[in-house]
C-alpha cells in the first residue's frame, strides 16, 4: 500500500517537502549560485595583493583617467566587448559584474525592472540587482510563457527613446552585464531594455513559429518594423499585408513579409560614410548577412548600396577624441570639442583583387560591430552543419523566478496607410565594383593590427562574379 511505504522514504523530513521534487529553475538556480560563488572567489584571488583591497586595483585600470589615458580606456572597453577568450570566462564575467555593482554602489536586491517588446507593450519583471543578462531574458521569457528552448533566439536590447517615440538602439546587452545596473546608471528616462529577436537568417523563423508565444512575438515586431519604415513596401504589398491581418492569418503575414526588403533588420541612426564619396549622409541596416547603405547623392533618387559580411576581410572600431582649443583639428559638424568619435571600418573585395576600406562613422560603430560579429557567427555554424538551437542553447543553470501569472503578447493594431513621403529605393550597383569610390583609402586611425578582426566567413570572388 502507499501510505506503508511512504515512511520508508524521508522519514526525517516534513510530509510537506517530500510530496515534490524541487522545480527545475530552483535546481539551475543552485548550480549557477554555486558557479557564481566560485569565479567570485577566483576573482577575488587575482587582485589579492592589492593593498587598496580585493578589485581595487583592476577598477582603476577601467575608471582612473590619471593611470589610463581617455583613448587608451576606449580601445581597452572595444577589446575587452569583442575577445572571444574573455568573453567566455566566467571568472572574468563574474569580475565585470562585480566592478559594475561596486562602481554604481547597488547593493544586490529584489527590484522591478520593465521590459519593452518590439510594438511597446510593457513587460515588468522581479529580478536581482545582481543578475545577469540571461537571467532577466529567463525571467521575461517565463513571465511571457515562452517554452526554454526558444530563449535563445531573443536577446535583450539597451535602447534610447527619442523625441517621436522610435528608438535608437545604443547596444546588446552582454552577458557580463547587469541589466538593471546598466540602465539605471545612466539617470535618464529615455533609456529602455528592449526585447528583440536575435538572429539573422529568416529560415530560423520556423523554429520561433511552432510556439504561440514565439509567433506573437515575431508578428508584433515585424508589423513595428513595418510601421516605422524599416521593412520596405510597396502600396501592393501593404495592401497585400493589412488583408492578413485583417484575417488574423498572422504566420501567412510572417511569410510575406520575409520576402520583402530589409525584413528582419536593425536600422541605425543617419550617420556619414566615405561611400561612394566622402562624408555621405547615410543609414545603415544590418541583416541577412549584410550591411546596407542607404544614401543621396546630390541630384539623384535616393539609392542603396549593400556590402556583403562573406566579402569583408577584416573590420575594426577605432575612437578618437578632438584636439583642444589651439590644435589644428576641428571637430567637425554638429559635434562638440571632447566627445569621442567612433569608426567603423571594414576591408571590402570589391572586385577580384582589389580590396578597399570603407569608413563608417556613428556613435553606434560598437553597435554595428557586434552586429557584423553575430553575423559571421550564425554563417559559421550554418556552414559546418550546426544547429543554431544548439548554438544558443548554452545554459546550464539559471535564477529564473517564474510568475504565478504569465502576461500574453498583446496583438498590434492594423497597419496605417503607407507614408507618402517614403520613396522607393533604386540599388546603387549590382556590382559595387561599377560605383566611383572616391575619397577612400585607409582608415585614418590610431588603431594597432591587434584592433582588426578577421572574418572567417571571407570569401572570395570568382571570375564568374565580375
Amino acid at each position: 500500500m502507499p501510505g506503508e511505504l511512504r515512511p520508508e522514504r524521508t522519514s526525517h523530513h516534513p510530509s510537506h517537502l517530500r510530496s515534490q521534487a524541487p522545480p527545475k529553475w530552483r535546481v539551475r538556480q543552485r548550480g549557477r549560485a554555486e558557479r557564481r560563488r566560485r569565479a567570485c572567489k577566483a576573482a577575488v584571488a587575482l587582485s589579492v595583493r592589492s593593498p587598496a583591497g580585493p578589485c581595487r586595483r583592476e577598477h582603476a585600470l577601467f575608471h582612473s583617467r590619471n593611470r589610463v589615458p581617455q583613448r587608451g580606456q576606449r580601445r581597452l572597453r572595444l577589446r575587452v566587448r569583442q575577445d572571444p577568450l574573455l568573453g567566455s570566462s566566467e571568472t572574468f564575467n563574474s569580475f565585470l559584474r562585480r566592478a559594475q555593482q561596486e562602481t554604481q554602489q547597488v547593493p544586490t536586491e529584489e527590484v522591478s525592472l520593465e521590459v519593452l517588446l518590439s510594438n511597446g507593450q510593457k513587460v515588468l519583471v522581479n529580478v536581482l540587482t545582481s543578475d545577469q543578462t540571461e537571467d532577466v531574458l529567463e525571467a521575461v521569457a517565463a513571465k511571457l510563457d515562452l517554452p526554454d528552448d526558444l530563449i535563445g533566439y531573443f536577446s535583450l536590447f539597451l535602447v534610447r527613446e527619442k523625441d517621436d517615440g522610435t528608438f535608437s538602439f545604443v547596444r546588446k546587452l552582454q552577458e557580463f552585464e547587469l541589466p538593471y545596473v546598466s540602465v539605471t546608471s545612466l539617470r535618464s528616462q529615455e533609456y529602455k531594455i528592449v526585447l528583440r529577436k536575435s538572429y539573422w537568417d529568416s529560415a530560423y523563423d520556423d523554429d520561433v513559429m511552432e510556439n504561440r508565444v514565439g509567433l506573437n512575438l515575431l508578428y508584433a515586431q515585424t508589423v513595428s518594423d513595418i510601421e516605422r519604415g524599416w521593412i520596405l513596401v510597396t502600396k501592393e504589398q501593404h495592401r497585400q499585408l493589412k488583408s492578413l491581418q485583417e484575417k488574423v492569418s498572422k504566420k501567412e503575414f510572417l511569410r510575406l513579409a520575409q520576402t520583402l526588403r530589409h525584413y528582419g533588420y536593425l536600422r541605425f541612426d543617419a550617420c556619414v560614410a566615405d561611400f561612394p564619396e566622402k562624408d555621405c549622409p547615410v543609414v545603415v541596416s544590418a541583416g541577412n548577412s549584410e550591411l546596407s547603405l542607404q544614401l543621396r547623392l546630390p541630384g539623384q533618387q535616393l539609392r542603396e548600396g549593400s556590402f556583403r559580411v562573406t566579402r569583408m576581410r577584416c573590420w575594426r572600431v577605432t575612437s578618437s577624441v578632438p584636439l583642444p582649443s589651439g590644435g589644428t583639428s576641428s571637430p567637425g559638424p554638429g559635434r562638440g570639442r571632447g566627445e569621442v568619435r567612433l569608426e567603423l571600418a571594414f576591408e571590402y573585395l570589391m572586385s577580384k583583387d582589389r580590396l578597399q576600406w570603407v569608413t563608417i562613422t556613428s556613435p553606434q560603430a560598437i553597435m554595428m560591430s557586434i552586429c557584423l560579429q553575430s553575423m559571421v557567427d550564425e554563417l559559421m555554424v550554418k556552414k559546418s552543419g550546426g544547429s543554431i538551437r544548439k548554438m544558443l542553447r548554452r545554459r546550464v543553470g539559471g535564477t529564473l523566478r517564474r510568475s504565478d501569472s504569465q502576461q500574453a503578447v498583446k496583438s498590434p493594431p492594423l497597419l496605417e496607410s503607407p507614408d507618402a513621403s517614403r520613396e522607393s529605393m533604386v540599388k546603387l550597383s549590382s556590382k559595387l565594383s561599377a560605383v566611383s569610390l572616391r575619397g577612400i583609402g585607409s582608415p585614418s586611425t590610431d588603431a594597432s593590427a591587434s584592433d582588426v578582426h578577421g572574418n572567417f566567413a571571407f570569401e572570395g570572388i570568382g571570375d564568374e562574379d565580375l
